[in-house]
């Protein structure tokens, strides 16, 4: 074994350590980066690195729609689209068996869509959407853990940071992403439903039927849902049709909801004033982790660490589809360690390697004899289900931190009860990953389709 492999993993082993005793991921990856490549290679690269790294990685076009869709879901949050989201789908499902729990998905898959953040797109539809749940009776496992495991449906659905920063970092194209996640986005939600249909027709005490809505009422709540879809509609299918690109369709977004909230008045200017910070610190923790995440590749990539993993493995004798769950399994175990983003961007720069050269044509887009696509969609079908089961790790005990996130808003409910909840969403995921990986025209269909 080489110096620098031995470095690697020493470099590893390091990381793993100091996010066990609570550092920031960023800062982690930016230590162990900077002092592994000092190590390998002296302190010059280390100095060029530091004066030209981060400029080189914030100047990319792409990345500044991250703090566009960011500014979006923050004034989404102050204006109140979810309480019109939730009020418009629980007065058409509130009346059947649990319908108040699949009102409370159906509002998150909405917010979710102009939010793009599985914890703030559980915490607000928690507020939301707990005080009727409890209204209604509903036990605290389906109530708490429906809106844990709803929150989940905010990375998937366009527009999704996370999935924008994936594309960048495998260079895949993020239109076509986010054509990718439509179907397994709204799988999610038909499962979801589904799962709180199955649970009541078991449990019906825990899900009773809210009241019958009025003519009016149901009138009155869709015409408030108007705007969102008009928001959605616009920006992802103005990027479907091609008329702007990810960055300009952003902007829309954030000029409408900005315009509906001051037509609307529900937004002051200190409103504003604090959102345009939340946006600038939540901006500067994406990019942050961004400049350690190439720092650590940097590093990984001197020490041949990723490139010795993925020749062992594609010569291990394990089946393409073994190594995919393997890797699959490792991303659910570690989303119980950290957030979603750090998680992709700590660990795809080591995974990506190894499904490119099982799949053979390494960077060359050539039809793989691995896995039977080429490299490009490849990285689409991959990016879906990663993004998919990094989630699971939010619900998953005993770390999930969309349980915490709801059961800070329910005192009254024990996380255990909350865990319970969650587990018969949990499944259902499992079961979506088993239907992409076993037909990934699910993913591909789409884009192929569109394009």
């Amino acid at each position: 074994m080489s110096d620098a492999l031995i470095y690697g993993l020493a470099g590893l082993g390091a990381l793993v350590g100091l996010i066990m005793i609570r550092m920031p991921v960023a800062y982690a990856m930016i230590l162990v980066g900077g002092i592994g490549t000092l190590l390998l290679n002296g302190p010059g690269l280390v100095l060029s690195q530091l004066k030209t790294l981060a400029y080189g990685q914030f100047s990319i076009y792409d990345l500044s729609v991250v703090p566009m869709f960011v500014l979006m879901g923050a004034i989404a949050s102050r204006i109140g689209l979810s309480q019109a989201l939730f009020r418009a789908a629980n007065a058409w499902m509130g009346w059947l068996p649990g319908g108040t729990a699949m009102a409370a998905i159906a509002g998150c898959a909405g917010f979710g869509a102009v939010c793009g953040s599985s914890l703030a797109t559980a915490s607000t539809m928690g507020k939301v959407a707990l005080p009727e749940l409890r209204r209604y009776k509903f036990s605290g496992a389906l109530a708490t853990g429906t809106l844990a495991a709803g929150g989940v449906l905010g990375i998937l659905i366009p527009p999704s940071v996370v999935l924008i920063v994936y594309a960048i970092t495998v260079e895949a194209n993020i239109v076509t992403m986010f054509m990718a996640a439509m179907i397994p986005g709204l799988l999610a939600v038909i499962m979801f439903l589904l799962t709180i249909a199955a649970y009541v027709a078991i449990r019906p005490e825990a899900g009773p039927r809210g009241k019958t809505p009025e003519r009016r009422e149901l009138v009155e709540a869709s015409i408030g849902v108007i705007p969102v879809f008009l928001i959605f509609g616009l920006v992802i299918g103005g990027i479907y049709a091609g008329l702007f690109n990810p960055t300009p369709a952003a902007a829309v977004g954030v000029f409408l909801v900005l315009a509906y909230g001051l037509v609307q008045r529900r937004i002051s200017l200190s409103d504003l004033r604090e959102t345009l910070l939340e946006t600038a610190s939540t901006s500067g923790m994406i990019y942050l982790i961004l400049l350690g995440a190439e720092m650590l590749k940097i590093f990984m990539s001197r020490s041949g660490l990723p490139q010795e993993a993925a020749t062992w493995i594609a010569t291990s004798g394990l089946a393409p589809m073994t190594v995919l769950v393997i890797l699959l399994v490792a991303l659910i175990l570690l989303g119980c360690l950290m957030d979603s983003l750090s998680m992709i961007l700590l660990v795809i720069p080591f995974f990506w390697p190894v499904l490119q050269e099982i799949n053979g044509g390494v960077y060359q887009g050539a039809e793989g004899a691995g896995f039977g696509m080429s490299t490009e969609d490849l990285k689409v079908w991959f990016g879906i289900l990663a993004l998919i089961v990094v989630e699971l790790g939010l619900i998953t005990p005993p770390v999930g931190m969309n349980v915490f996130v709801i059961s800070s808003l329910d005192r009254d409910t024990p996380m255990i009860e909350t865990f319970k909840g969650v587990m018969p969403f949990f499944g259902a995921e499992l079961v979506r990953v088993a239907l992409l990986l076993l037909f990934p025209v699910l993913t591909l269909g789409l884009p192929a389709w569109l394009s």
